[in-house]
């Protein structure tokens, strides 16, 4: 009797111990669940907290380039614009009345010359003109300085303004080959300096002018300065020279949008 009850009490505690050990470690696993989840909870709030870093990032970016290539667009649309108007000044070349002045008077030129060499050959008294004093054209066009090499003066002239005639045209002007401008400058230096060599003739060797002549002096003289400042201000060749000096001019210039 007495050891049953003794082996009962002996099993009771066994038991209670056995309780209190199960107890224990689910709790303890428990609170390694509760641990191990609060780790997982931090990685998901980091990662959340990136996440967001990383959207602000890609706005900013964006706004950059948004403001990086307006300038660009702007400065993409001012070249196109610089370029537009000095294709067209290329086209035009010179201004207008340059280009006509000078050809009427290559004309001019031209008919004053004709009319010499005429009057050369049929031995005639020029129109309008004194036959004494210091204004006597025949003296002048009847003297032995009135030929150069064995060529009446009066041809060469002729010859030279067939030529500067067609120099001169409004075409030749525009022409986008630098030879031809490169031949009209050469022309009118070649020609101011036969100028001045008959100049000196008349004063210092035959003592007399014709009118007829110094009218070819005179238009000769107003070519010569024309064609110096075209070729100062746009340049031996308008497709490059000129183009360049205006875009450069435009780019500097202010653009009003």
């Amino acid at each position: 009797m007495t050891a049953s009850k003794s082996s009962r009490a002996r099993n009771a505690r066994i038991g209670a111990q056995s309780s209190a050990g199960r107890n224990t470690a689910k709790g303890g696993t428990a609170r390694g669940s509760a641990s191990g989840s609060a780790p997982r909870n931090g990685s998901a709030s980091r990662n959340g907290g990136g996440g967001a870093g990383q959207g602000r990032t890609a706005t900013a970016v964006r706004r950059d380039q948004t403001r990086s290539a307006a300038p660009r667009n702007g400065a993409a649309a001012r070249g196109a614009r610089v370029q537009a108007i000095s294709d067209e000044v290329v086209q035009s070349g010179p201004p207008p009345w340059l280009q006509v002045t000078t050809f009427v008077l290559a004309l001019a030129g031209l008919a004053v010359s004709t009319y010499l060499t005429v009057a050369h050959f049929t031995e005639s008294a020029l129109a309008g003109c004194s036959e004494s004093g210091l204004v006597n054209c025949t003296k002048v066009t009847t003297s032995p300085e009135s030929y150069v090499f064995g060529i009446p003066v009066a041809v060469l002239g002729l010859a030279f303004y067939l030529f500067v005639v067609a120099i001169m045209s409004p075409w030749a002007w525009q022409a986008r080959r630098r030879e031809v401008h490169l031949a009209r400058v050469a022309s009118m230096v070649a020609g101011i300096g036969f100028v001045l060599y008959l100049i000196y003739a008349e004063l210092f060797i035959i003592g007399s002018i014709c009118l007829y002549c110094t009218s070819v002096h005179t238009i000769t003289f107003v070519l010569f300065v024309l064609t110096v400042i075209a070729a100062a201000g746009w340049g031996l060749r308008p497709g490059a020279a000129w183009k360049a000096g205006w875009a450069r001019a435009l780019k500097l210039a202010p653009q009003a949008d």
